[in-house]
């Protein structure tokens, strides 16, 4: 049975909504960070069996297998398939589980795994523009009430006991440690620049994580108006944000 190890792993910056990735299709920002990941593993593109890509929402410029489109955008020979795989926020990482199985069984030899989600140019429920409809008859039989991440947050907390103080109190402290390690180059090391343009359309070079939010406090914090439920504790500030990336 063969063994399965990453040679190298390389992401892009996170940007946050209409920020400073939100210019570049995400088949072009896909390209760009498997050419920055083949440059570093020092491997030929055309060694590679297969690119298994994550997305959430594949429609409009994330739609007809992304996988496949952006390693031809990377300049990848034709003979380098792609896939791209669904499972909803596990998407990227059912991937690397995916490439991983693959190599295993002797499949594959070199694949890429990895994932893509440029949330201000496809947003959440483009599958449902134009009438679209993923939920059957019989899905919806089985489930009448379907309540979207928000909502379940709040359920979530309410189950759980959560406080807002407390889920404030914890966002607060991601921010703090991911701006520490921002300021430190924590994340130098596994970012691959992005190329791209500015507001005023000048050549530019993205290379940090947007969505840090830095000087926050507790105080500031509550006086966020809740975002899914008048007395809810879930908002905008201690949520995942969207991102672009």
């Amino acid at each position: 049975m063969a063994e399965a190890v990453i040679v190298e792993a390389v992401r892009s910056p996170v940007g946050k909504r209409n920020g400073a990735l939100s210019g570049i299709h995400p088949a072009e920002l896909s390209a760009q960070v498997l050419n920055g990941l083949v440059e570093r593993a020092g491997v030929e593109p055309a060694l590679v069996d297969d690119v298994i890509w994550g997305c959430v929402m594949q429609a409009g410029e994330q739609a007809l297998d992304i996988a496949r489109t952006a390693a031809l955008s990377a300049g990848w020979p034709e003979t380098v398939a792609g896939v791209t795989v669904d499972r909803q926020c596990g998407s990227s990482q059912q991937s690397l589980n995916f490439a991983v199985a693959g190599v295993i069984a002797g499949h594959y030899d070199v694949v890429v795994a990895g994932g893509v989600e440029s949330m201000s140019r496809t947003p959440m429920g483009s599958s449902l523009a134009n009438g679209g409809n993923p939920y059957g008859e019989s899905f919806k039989a089985r489930y009448s009430r379907t309540p979207n991440q928000g909502v379940g947050a709040e359920m979530i907390a309410e189950q759980w006991g959560f406080s807002r103080t407390q889920l404030d109190e914890f966002s607060l402290r991601s921010h703090e440690k991911a701006a520490a390690a921002q300021d430190a180059g924590a994340f130098k090391d596994q970012i691959v620049g992005i190329k791209t343009k500015d507001a005023d359309g000048n050549d530019t070079v993205v290379l940090e994580d947007g969505g840090i939010r830095r000087g926050g406090t507790v105080e500031s914090m509550a006086k966020i108006k809740p975002a899914f439920k008048e007395d809810g504790v879930i908002h905008a500030g201690n949520s995942s944000q969207i991102s672009d990336g």
